[in-house]
């Protein structure tokens, strides 16, 4: 089996990432060819041509059997556009086009959760110039300032007062009138703390929680935070699977806030990094994605999810082997 990994558009190959260079060991364990793409280097001609529609490097090669794309927040127009030819080319495409679009844009996102009734923190759009009455009244203070588009924390900003937002609305639309943002509803029983859940092939296989170390209300392990494994409860394992769902992501990182006794969502990730994870849960996620692609190619959605190496569910924690095991 060949599978390609299709890198963030500009990424290094040369200085491969944490997770790009845990797919390579775990693709030798399964015994499958995986080969990192950088998206510029695809050539797309829209055609009646087929396979030839694709180049790499400017050469004709033969199409992958599937494709995992890893470019996340960050997949941009072509980047999407390659993925949906390789969509109407019939190769897998895990997560899909349409998903990665749709969670790219955190307003589109939260519609499509709203829609489905999950809990998400009271959102709105922001509108320049901007009524403070309006946001006190809808909002309240403290409230999450973010842009549309954004990982790893980026592009969030935590407004405690009025004044202090009022300022910041003010030197936005000086610099630029057109930024798009959203204000949300501060979630702050647990400051600087979450949850990061994984699902894959619609299972949770498993949580950790992260904590900010710098006292910011920023829990990312980006940032500086420090994961701990989280024991998994049907509330949080429910909701991560409806956002999934909802979504239509195979393969997602969501993020989930503590709201007194219970969750609400905080963001999803269709290409979540994986390294702080692994070390808090001993969780071989690496090979679990991998085993996913390799069930998404080999099998229909509608046969039982079965690991090619042991039979076993590859999304079943108590059957996935720890980092470093040769044990399918």
């Amino acid at each position: 089996m060949k599978l390609w990994i299709l890198q963030k558009h500009g990424q290094n190959l040369e200085s491969a990432s944490y997770e790009s260079t845990r797919f390579l060991e775990e693709a030798r364990v399964l015994g499958i060819d995986v080969d990192l793409v950088a998206s510029e280097d695809i050539d797309l001609i829209v055609s009646r041509d087929g396979p030839r529609s694709i180049r790499r490097g400017g050469e004709q090669v033969n199409l992958p059997d599937g494709l995992l794309p890893r470019a996340g927040s960050g997949s941009d127009t072509f980047t999407l556009a390659v993925l949906r030819q390789f969509e109407h080319l019939a190769v897998p495409v895990i997560n899909s086009s349409q998903a990665i679009e749709v969670v790219k844009d955190k307003l589109v996102c939260l519609q499509k959760l709203a829609r489905a009734n999950l809990p998400i923190p009271r959102t709105m759009l922001v509108r320049f110039p901007v009524v403070c009455d309006l946001v006190e009244r809808q909002i309240g203070f403290p409230c999450v300032v973010k842009v549309l588009v954004g990982s790893h924390g980026e592009g969030i900003y935590l407004s405690r007062d009025r004044s202090s937002f009022r300022d910041l609305m003010e030197l936005v639309w000086s610099l630029n009138g057109h930024q798009s943002l959203i204000l949300q509803s501060y979630i702050g029983d647990r400051p600087g703390q979450d949850l990061r859940v994984w699902v894959i092939g619609g299972q949770v296989v498993g949580a950790m929680r992260r904590q900010s170390t710098d006292g910011s209300f920023k829990a990312n392990i980006t940032r500086g935070g420090r994961g701990e494994f989280w024991p998994m409860e049907p509330g949080i394992e429910v909701l991560a699977r409806e956002c999934a769902a909802t979504l239509g992501l195979e393969v997602a990182g969501v993020d989930l806030l503590f709201d007194g006794d219970h969750y609400r969502v905080g963001e999803i990730n269709s290409a979540p990094e994986f390294s702080g994870f692994e070390g808090a849960t001993g969780l071989n996620i690496a090979r679990q994605v991998l085993q996913h692609c390799i069930w998404r190619v080999t099998r229909q959605w509608q046969l039982p999810l079965v690991s090619p190496l042991t039979g076993d569910s590859p999304h079943d924690s108590s059957a996935c082997p720890a980092i470093g095991s040769n044990d399918a």
